[in-house]
């Protein structure tokens, strides 16, 4: 199975960036690829509260998301979206970090609303609060395709590796961690991070990424930077294909039955034992 990372810079704009993400899933699909990834904020990066309001819809008002179902059922690819800014609902007017799972017919397969928040000081000058804008999920999802079980998280989730076990016990033989990691951290810890995930639950590890400087030329906000290098993880740990930093699209082929070889190695999945807490 071919699958394809999507690599883009996302700005405050929209409509740019869904021209932006629909140019590259053509590209996806010109090469052959039957599964395309988008990263994290597909539709809209921007650190302005006000803007955020005024440009995040409601899932059936997104421009972005019907759109992309569209492509995808012209196309009859598998595509994830890796996340999109959406109304949730909620009474304190926070949204959801959401990612789409969009089947060859246009319909959404499964949704998945980041659980973990990205409040963090990397530096004195690199400070996030995701949670001040968006309301964390509460839900863990697994998808089955035709090609294996699919679970879905988004960017900081990575860090958490109890929520990988739990999807690969599930059933997950693929996860996807789409992402718009901060350059310092990206630097650090974003190749080490998703090896451990791929070597931990013997899953194919699907990391489309946000690259590069991100200017709000709509908000006038400060902008933000992020890491790129999508990368494609083997459940043994080896790095497939690596995105680098430029916008594009990186192709990987996949063997499901590489994950049921490399559990059968390592049976890890197998051996959890109850213990008392410290």
């Amino acid at each position: 199975m071919r699958a394809a990372l999507v690599q883009m810079t996302s700005t405050d704009d929209p409509a740019a960036n869904l021209a932006q993400a629909a140019g590259l899933i053509d590209t996806a699909m010109a090469g052959g690829a039957q599964f395309v990834l988008t990263p994290e904020c597909t539709n809209m990066l921007s650190s302005n509260r006000a803007h955020q309001a005024a440009h995040i819809m409601a899932e059936k008002d997104d421009a972005t998301l019907a759109a992309l179902r569209r492509q995808a059922r012209a196309g009859g690819i598998w595509l994830l979206i890796g996340s999109l800014g959406v109304q949730s609902g909620d009474a304190d007017a926070r949204f959801a970090n959401r990612s789409f799972l969009i089947a060859p017919d246009g319909e959404i397969t499964a949704r998945y609303d980041k659980i973990h928040m990205f409040d963090v000081n990397v530096s004195d000058t690199e400070i996030y609060r995701e949670s001040a804008a968006y309301r964390p999920g509460d839900k863990a999802v697994m998808a089955q395709t035709p090609f294996g079980g699919v679970g879905m998280t988004v960017c900081y989730d990575l860090r958490f590796g109890h929520l990988h076990r739990a999807l690969a016990q599930a059933g997950a033989q693929i996860l996807t961690v789409p992402a718009a990691f901060n350059h310092i951290t990206g630097a650090a810890h974003w190749e080490v991070l998703l090896r451990a995930r791929a070597i931990e639950t013997g899953c194919f590890v699907l990391a489309p990424a946000q690259t590069g400087f991100h200017p709000e030329p709509l908000s006038r906000g400060k902008g933000r930077s992020t890491f790129g290098h999508s990368l494609a993880i083997a459940p043994w740990g080896e790095v497939l294909a690596d995105g680098g930093t430029d916008i594009g699209v990186t192709f990987v082929d996949l063997d499901i039955a590489e994950v049921a070889r490399a559990r059968a190695r390592i049976p890890s999945l197998s051996h959890d034992r109850a213990y008392t807490q410290p």
